[in-house]
């Protein structure tokens, strides 16, 4: 069983990029520190996300980094993913939990919602997500999510908390200083012509050993 990780850079798959070279951009990302991918994908056919899934879970478990399917839990089952991540308007938390088991990772979207993270910790969520925080184009309908947001909810969750939107090196490190233990970045790594070098440049946030 691999489990989600208490801190690092979490890595979501974008849109219209070809299989080999998604394949490649998540083993590069990788190779660069990322510590969870999500595959997230509304463009390609029910087979053929199938077939990619299949691809993920294998290249992400050679290397004991779990891969959770956005807001398919049919998927996450068939493929035998390590978990989902739902947003508002997907599968209840409730009936995943109930058709993936105890053992399965469950993420929640809760936006700039405090209440709706308490909420999911109360059913059961593994982690849960904020954001989006800046200005995002993957993320652009989600509703802006204010930085004092994060210190604010800390005391109350004792989850992981996943920050997301429109994050870069430079702007996540206030992020991480305000309480946010993951990362999520779409573009940002993925995106890029060399994912691992992207991701690299991220991974001085993680630095424990620094002090402040």
């Amino acid at each position: 069983m691999i489990l989600f990780p208490t801190t690092g850079l979490y890595a979501i798959t974008p849109d219209k990029l070809p299989t080999d070279r998604l394949l490649k951009a998540v083993a590069l990302a990788i190779e660069g520190g990322v510590s969870v991918i999500q595959y997230r994908d509304k463009m390609r056919s029910h087979r053929g996300r199938a077939r990619l899934a299949d691809a993920l879970v294998a290249l992400c478990h050679r290397h004991h980094i779990p891969l959770l399917i956005n807001d398919d839990v049919e998927l996450a089952q068939k493929c035998a993913a390590d978990g989902v991540h739902l947003g508002r308007g997907d599968t209840s938390l409730k009936e995943a939990r109930l058709q993936l088991g105890a053992e399965a990772i469950i993420g929640v979207s809760c936006y700039d919602s405090l209440e709706r993270a308490q909420q999911a910790q109360q059913g059961g969520a593994d982690y849960i997500a904020f954001g989006r925080f800046f200005p995002s184009r993957s993320k652009a309908q989600a509703p802006p999510a204010p930085v004092e947001l994060l210190p604010s909810a800390r005391p109350h969750i004792r989850l992981p908390i996943v920050a997301i939107g429109g994050i870069t090196p430079e702007n996540g490190i206030q992020l991480k200083q305000n309480g946010a233990d993951l990362l999520a970045v779409i573009d940002a790594v993925l995106g890029q012509t060399d994912p691992k070098t992207a991701a690299r440049h991220f991974m001085p946030l993680f630095d424990t050993t620094k002090s402040s």
